[in-house]
């Protein structure tokens, strides 16, 4: 392939979403399309002369990802959301682009400022009120776990989590809730649980005769992922 590489006057200023290089290709082969046809519909429906077969087959190889900008335009030529064409979303950026939104239409549907919006986004960083992340939530349709993410609220919930299984769960349900609107109940059961594995693991490992080292091997995995096994002890529950 000698032409995957865009003008520098169009590169994106931007890191492009999570794109998945296995959906596109599997998306334009169900519709009977070859690489030539997908690069035309995008030079001459959408305004970007420089796309040609060999881009299009680096996306779908991975060897490059799309621009937003490419990314929207490549979803209209194969006739799909660009929420089909993106890996799960984990920032704000990538969550809104997942849903073909723009950032002023979020920024407005939120109530705040476009460049103050567009700050967040670049920051990383989300904001809002309680109402303004509401309105995201709902806007994004974002699950829990993606909203607690996308607010920044992760660092803040590993933490606790942490305290919570290592020294007395019961101290943290107040705290953990703050974050994470559920109900005390079934959070309740959930620390309860990542406590009761936390200790379970180690009180194990300990008794295999590996000694500290091993022991701390075991609850080192098992903090690093404690945003994770969090989830999945709420799931449970609500299953």
């Amino acid at each position: 392939m000698s032409r995957v590489r865009r003008p520098p006057s169009v590169r994106p200023d931007q890191p492009g979403p999570p794109f998945d290089a296995p959906a596109a290709r599997r998306l334009r082969t169900a519709l009977g399309m070859v690489p030539e046809q997908v690069a035309y519909g995008m030079r001459a429906s959408y305004g970007l002369p420089y796309v040609s077969p060999d881009l299009v087959v680096a996306w779908e190889r991975g060897v490059v990802s799309p621009s937003n900008t490419e990314l929207t335009a490549l979803a209209a030529v194969l006739w799909c959301s660009p929420g089909e064409l993106i890996g799960r979303p984990q920032t704000l950026r990538e969550h809104r682009t997942a849903r073909g939104l723009a950032a002023e239409d979020v920024a407005l549907a939120v109530g705040l400022e476009f460049l103050a919006y567009l700050r967040m986004e670049e920051n990383d960083e989300w904001r809002g009120t309680d109402r303004q992340s509401a309105v995201l939530a709902d806007l994004l349709e974002l699950s829990l776990p993606d909203f607690v993410t996308v607010t920044g609220r992760d660092p803040r919930l590993a933490e606790l989590l942490r305290n919570a299984v290592t020294t007395r769960w019961q101290a943290y349900v107040r705290p953990v809730a703050r974050l994470v609107p559920l109900d005390r109940r079934l959070l309740e059961v959930a620390l309860k649980e990542l406590h009761r594995g936390y200790q379970g693991l180690m009180a194990a490992t300990l008794s295999w005769g590996g000694g500290d080292a091993d022991a701390g091997d075991g609850g080192q995995d098992f903090v690093e992922r404690i945003v994770e096994h969090f989830w999945t002890a709420v799931r449970r529950q609500t299953a």
